[in-house]
């Protein structure tokens, strides 16, 4: 048996689907799981200070955002904010980033696109300023597979609609982009499948930062990239539920 083999499609088939004896995470309401993302991906380098912002399209239409003035670390579930398809505030007290417009635009082009979040990050952040994409040396950092493009066309923050709408288009059918000299998106149908895309990312931008500061060594060929990605549309299993659970653990009044 190949040594990638234990992670494969036929393990995430017969897991996926069963969540165990007793519910991994309580009920919560879509503001309390957004605000409970940003908790989690903060903890995994999405961290600039106030910089960041995460979408999440709901099935009416409607769009929760996290606000412009808080850090994701603090967070609750009663300061997201709802805006509508064009980005108007419908609820919440606070106010939204300028740069929402790469976003709605993302949602208007990809139907398939429910999530989009984008910081100025620790690790792939190091990438996008070299404008290179990071090797994959190891299987975590192989969860998502092998594309990653790097888009290089950065002339200015994104409150510009000419420039949001550029890097929007640029992005195609992608799940993920390093946006050099700036920072990282990430997109998914949902928040579970975003989050993993965002932690595989990262692990994957440090370790081929670590491995090439050592000296560089040999990247998983492409085959055994794509033999141990992880294809299952609901993410990892259990992944998203513990890393969810450590923040509640930490501070239980984000589902406030």
């Amino acid at each position: 048996m190949n040594k990638y083999d234990g992670l494969n499609k036929a393990m995430l088939d017969r897991f996926a689907p069963q969540p165990g004896r007793r519910p991994l995470l309580p009920e919560m309401s879509a503001k309390a799981q957004v605000a409970l993302t940003c908790r989690m991906l903060f903890r995994e380098g999405w961290n600039e200070h106030i910089a960041g912002h995460i979408t999440l399209r709901q099935s009416d239409g409607t769009i929760l955002t996290n606000p412009w003035e808080l850090a994701w670390d603090e967070l609750t579930a009663s300061d997201i904010m709802t805006l509508d398809a064009k980005g108007n505030i419908i609820d919440g007290e606070w106010n939204i980033t300028p740069a929402i417009g790469l976003h709605l635009q993302l949602h208007d082009l990809r139907p398939d696109v429910n999530v989009v979040i984008h910081n100025h990050t620790h690790w792939s952040g190091i990438w996008a300023n070299l404008q290179r994409t990071p090797p994959i040396y190891d299987q975590t950092g192989a969860h998502c597979g092998l594309e990653l493009p790097v888009y290089n066309e950065y002339t200015g923050t994104f409150e510009d609609e000419a420039t949001t709408l550029s890097a929007a288009e640029a992005l195609g059918d992608s799940k993920w982009a390093l946006l050099a000299n700036h920072g990282a998106l990430v997109v998914g149908k949902d928040l579970r499948q975003a989050h993993l895309r965002v932690i595989t990312l990262e692990w994957r931008c440090k370790r081929a930062y670590e491995v090439e500061l050592l000296g560089g060594a040999e990247p998983l060929s492409n085959e055994v990239v794509e033999k141990v990605s992880i294809t299952d549309g609901n993410g990892f299993p259990f992944c998203f539920e513990a890393m969810a659970r450590r923040e509640l653990r930490l501070d239980p009044s984000i589902l406030d």
